[in-house]
């Protein structure tokens, strides 16, 4: 698929993503890798270079390669630990027991040290890297229609990476641009899918609302689970955006004939947050689902009559009293069994 960040096909469908994924982040039997103490400077050596055999590196090899290109650029002075390069994001992430070997362009790095010239250094020097992203206060994303916006920044390369996520009817592949989209780690089991999946079984919805859908992951997961009608929305131009793509990247595990959209990515970068809601996508199989971008306050406007389910994954659940709010304004506009996931 088309990556709208870089323009080239790095956006692969689930079943490329779980053929691939196996031995993609194992070692070979030619591959010897140096672990490094992350609390002290790496050891003055020469970088490592890849295996070989099969083109990868052992992650430790890898950051003090970057923390060398830090260095030199003026980033790092020299004597911080090499944890302080910045935090490591694997593409794809899933579940793993032991520290990965990289192959190429599967690293994102989040950092608040690199500056502009190490960037592109590393994209272009470490063959690991696919992009470096610079970090700032606060969360990328929105809290609400009324605040503004956070993203972090760009430097160089590409910050599109994937998360698998296991569900009881099987993985599901959730794409996202990192830099405007909050982390979410896969380690084994997502709680939010759990209780999505607790709420299911209680409830057997023939519609569910997902409210506040982030990437999509809750979206794509109740049409995993076999829920006729499921409905997506957020007021985050890039969450919309990427829970549409990952409707597409998903189509085989839910069984989508065709992933219809209905605005591109340029219009609703234009748009970053919406407060009116509009349809960005559409798609059609063994169930209906519709993506919004909108506030959910005024979702109530296009949702249909009978939802049976919805799930308010609101940023600021240590507000009580805005979570209570919502609530209340959902029950009485919409109705239907309400969760926070």
């Amino acid at each position: 698929m088309h990556c709208p960040v870089c323009g080239h096909d790095c956006v692969t469908d689930a079943r490329t993503i779980f053929a691939e994924l196996p031995g993609r982040f194992a070692p070979c039997p030619d591959c010897m890798g140096l672990v490094y103490d992350k609390q002290s400077p790496p050891p003055g050596i020469d970088a490592v270079e890849p295996c070989p055999s099969c083109g990868k590196r052992f992650i430790d090899e890898v950051f003090a390669d970057i923390y060398g290109v830090m260095v030199e650029e003026g980033d790092l002075a020299g004597t911080e630990p090499l944890a302080a390069v910045g935090t490591p994001l694997i593409h794809p992430a899933a579940p793993m027991r032991r520290p990965p070997y990289l192959p190429p362009r599967s690293l994102l790095l989040l950092s608040r040290s690199v500056g502009e010239r190490a960037a592109a250094r590393l994209v272009a020097e470490v063959p690991e890297v696919r992009g470096v992203v610079r970090t700032e206060g606060g969360t990328p994303g929105i809290t609400d229609t009324d605040a503004a916006p956070q993203a972090y920044t760009l430097l160089a390369g590409c910050d599109v990476r994937a998360d698998i996520f296991p569900t009881a009817r099987g993985p599901i592949v959730v794409y996202k641009q990192q830099s405007v989209l909050h982390i979410e780690f896969s380690r084994g089991q997502n709680e939010k899918i759990l209780s999505l999946e607790r709420e299911i079984g209680r409830h057997h919805p023939g519609t569910f609302v997902d409210a506040c859908s982030g990437a999509g992951t809750l979206a794509l997961a109740a049409v995993r689970a076999g829920v006729p009608r499921v409905i997506a929305n957020d007021a985050w131009y890039a969450a919309a955006f990427w829970t549409a793509c990952n409707l597409q990247v998903n189509r085989e595990a839910l069984k989508i004939e065709e992933v219809t959209m209905h605005r591109p990515y340029g219009d609703l970068r234009r748009r970053p947050v919406a407060r009116d809601p509009v349809r960005i996508a559409t798609a059609a199989g063994r169930g209906e689902i519709e993506v919004y971008q909108g506030d959910l306050r005024d979702l109530a406007a296009v949702l249909p009559p009978g939802i049976d389910l919805t799930a308010l994954d609101l940023f600021e659940k240590a507000d009580t009293g805005k979570i209570q709010a919502m609530t209340r304004a959902w029950q009485t506009r919409v109705g239907g069994a309400i969760f926070i996931p």
